[in-house]
């Protein structure tokens, strides 16, 4: 990638993936890790009035929140490894919506290393991987599951590392009001996004809803999340 490698995001996340459960800090709430972060978290504007919920923040080695995301819609499981164009009544519908701090070119917190710029990419990549990890192909045999998820996880690397190729189109949407171009592509699991907003690089994943229809914005009080 222009401004991050793999290595540089998975430091950046704190080696967590952004598309687990949400589970609190030590003795604390799950809400307690994103009050931390420095920077705002963005989720659907107040016309999406679905369910809203908390996933997990992801850390650097020092503790720092580098970024996190937040659900909305039905909380997705397994089930949503069901094509995407399946017509099961009780298919899936959600959204995630991740969001990644501005972070420049910084050494490492033990000092020892440097931790690469956060991009556009990185939070493509970071959504991404999100989605993967909800869209295990439930039928597959478990022994061949782990090599399906380390091919997608190298296809999903590579098409991040590439905003510019035929596998991405561009999606213009509402953030804070004001219309942002966002990298945009569909597969046969859901759609991912990515694009930046002044205060930090968004990233999103869903199937079920559309992601023409989307807006974002600051979360005004995060705490609407804990459910």
């Amino acid at each position: 990638m222009e401004t991050t490698s793999r290595a540089g995001a998975t430091a950046a996340s704190g080696e967590r993936d952004p598309g687990v459960d949400g589970r609190a800090p030590e003795g604390g709430r799950p809400v307690d890790g994103y009050l931390l972060a420095s920077f705002p978290w963005y989720g659907l504007d107040q016309a999406f009035a679905g369910p809203r919920w908390l996933m997990q923040v992801g850390t650097s080695a020092d503790g720092t929140v580098e970024h996190g995301a937040l659900g909305h819609g039905d909380m997705p499981t397994l089930k949503s490894s069901l094509p995407m164009a399946d017509p099961a009544p009780d298919a899936q519908r959600f959204a995630v919506v991740v969001t990644l701090a501005h972070r420049p070119l910084r050494r490492s917190a033990d000092g020892t290393g440097v931790l690469e710029a956060t991009s556009v990419n990185s939070a493509a990549w970071l959504a991404g991987s999100g989605l993967l990890s909800y869209t295990w192909p439930h039928r597959m045999e478990r022994s061949l599951r782990q090599d399906w998820l380390e091919q997608q996880t190298a296809i999903a690397w590579e098409l991040a590392d590439d905003l510019a190729g035929s596998a991405w189109s561009t999606l213009t949407l509402p953030v804070d009001g004001v219309p942002t171009p966002f990298h945009y592509r569909e597969s046969e699991y859901g759609w991912v996004l990515a694009g930046s907003a002044s205060t930090a690089h968004i990233g999103a994943y869903g199937r079920g809803m559309s992601a023409y229809g989307l807006a974002f914005a600051v979360v005004p009080d995060i705490t609407a999340y804990e459910g």
